[in-house]
């Protein structure tokens, strides 16, 4: 519910089913949960002028990872995890938290991860350039969407003076999270909003 403004959502749920279906081999549904932006507006109350990675963000995670859970539970799952922790941006520790506190709640094991190492973005970026993925260039909501649109315009600022200054090129890149498919008896692909949220089962062998 966080994704800004709904065209956008609307974009990374096509790119998601489209990546599922071309890239994994088990079958994998996608289940889309409701899209309801004002409770994530009702999360963030109070949180607004918090910087990325901030509280704001914490509300966010836990929104979020509740509603997978939530799935989780209700579907007979073994598992649950997040994708979110592929992202250089993102806090793995505090996802990770939040998973094991949601995983008490409601009975269904939270699989702690920090997906970004062992190259783990990396191989993110690999997937993307295969199967020309479009990566988003900001977290999502309309906060962060501010944010990028600040530091867009910020970048260039400081490459016109660079010209002005008749210094050379400057260029800057801002590397952004995607999801990387977890290998190992994946059942649904839950889409929470901006990031994917897997329900896993045991394989036996």
């Amino acid at each position: 519910p966080n994704i800004w403004p709904p065209a956008e959502y609307r974009r990374r749920e096509d790119e998601l089913e489209r990546f599922v279906a071309e890239a994994h081999p088990l079958g994998v549904k996608v289940v889309e949960d409701r899209y309801d932006p004002q409770e994530f507006y009702d999360a963030a109350r109070g949180l607004e002028n918090e910087p990325e990675r901030g509280a704001r963000c914490t509300a966010c995670y836990r929104l979020r990872m509740r509603r997978a859970a939530e799935y989780a539970a209700a579907n007979g799952f073994d598992w649950f995890t997040t994708t979110l922790s592929i992202s250089p941006h993102k806090d793995a520790a505090r996802i990770n938290q939040i998973g094991q506190e949601l995983a008490a709640a409601f009975g269904v094991p939270h699989l702690p991860a920090d997906f970004k190492k062992k190259n783990g973005y990396l191989r993110s970026l690999q997937l993307s350039d295969q199967y020309g993925l479009y990566r988003q260039d900001y977290c999502g909501c309309a906060f962060s969407k501010k944010e990028a649109m600040e530091r867009e315009g910020q970048k260039k600022q400081e490459v016109s003076n660079h010209e002005e200054w008749g210094s050379g090129k400057s260029i800057c890149l801002y590397e952004n999270g995607s999801g990387a498919p977890y290998r190992g008896g994946v059942r649904h692909c839950f889409h929470g909003g901006g990031a994917a949220f897997f329900g896993l089962h045991r394989v036996s062998g």
